[in-house]
């Protein structure tokens, strides 16, 4: 079995572009961070994640584009009103660009059925979560076949997507 890279190994070989599709309305529900959310606490996002933010950070000021898209239902699920409060702390100010589509307006588009990465239109990540958004085991694969469905799946939904700063949670 071929041992998966890490996301900061993934991320340190990219070259031009890193995209990721989200497409569940709940991961991780037992996350501390979440918890710690619905508590109540304050959360500085690039502190919390410091490891993620400076990943990210390194990657896009190699001139890496990274962008993340997300379908949601609507009206939103508490954990997607958790990942909107803390997109600007970490993604956005980690250099990714982020856009939201309501799940109403992806019914034409033909997904995956898993949340994935993309490296370099190469490279694919799939993500498996369990049905209560637990328990993310990862595969890589570069077949081309896939990696263009992933990609093409990505591209129709980030076309449509509306960007962070404009979304509005309903």
């Amino acid at each position: 079995m071929t041992k998966i890279p890490t996301f900061e190994e993934l991320f340190r070989d990219c070259q031009r572009t890193a995209v990721h599709l989200e497409m569940r309305d709940s991961y991780m529900r037992s996350d501390p961070a979440f918890v710690d959310w619905k508590a109540g606490v304050a959360l500085d996002p690039a502190e919390r994640w410091a490891d993620w933010h400076t990943i990210v950070t390194e990657a896009t000021s190699r001139g890496v584009e990274v962008r993340r898209a997300r379908i949601v239902s609507t009206p939103v699920s508490e954990y997607i009103r958790f990942e909107y409060d803390v997109t600007d702390g970490l993604n956005i100010a980690a250099g990714e660009n982020v856009r939201w589509l309501s799940r109403r307006q992806a019914t034409d588009i033909a997904l995956p059925g898993n949340d994935f990465w993309v490296f370099d239109s190469s490279l694919v990540l799939v993500n498996y979560f369990d049905g209560e958004g637990e328990n993310m085991e990862l595969e890589l694969t570069e077949d081309p076949e896939v990696a263009k469905l992933c990609e093409s799946a990505f591209e129709a939904v980030w076309k449509r997507a509306t960007p962070h700063v404009e979304f509005e949670l309903a």
